[in-house]
């Protein structure tokens, strides 16, 4: 879980999740979206991999990046079960 969060500190990694929530893309497609040079991009890319929160698909000569839902859910029920929902606390202020 730690890889998860320390991949979510970076401002950079989250606008990546952010195009991938649009649609899967290619490192090349990723990096045209930022001003920065593409070894860059391919080491946060490696690193949201590292973390799970993205895979990498070898299409032909390309690879195309996709967000990896499953982990979020993974994340948001951690956080749900570390810090309770709304509406428990709601109950225990009664």
């Amino acid at each position: 879980m730690a890889d998860v969060f320390k991949a979510l500190s970076d401002p950079t990694r989250r606008e990546i999740l952010q195009l991938l929530r649009r649609s899967d893309l290619t490192a090349g497609a990723i990096a045209e979206n930022f001003a920065m040079s593409k070894p860059s991009i391919s080491h946060h890319l490696s690193a949201l991999k590292a973390a799970g929160l993205v895979h990498a698909d070898r299409r032909g000569q390309e690879i195309v990046y996709s967000l990896d839902t499953t982990v979020f859910q993974d994340v948001m029920s951690y956080l749900l079960e570390m810090f309770g929902s709304p509406k428990e606390e709601t109950r225990d202020d009664e």
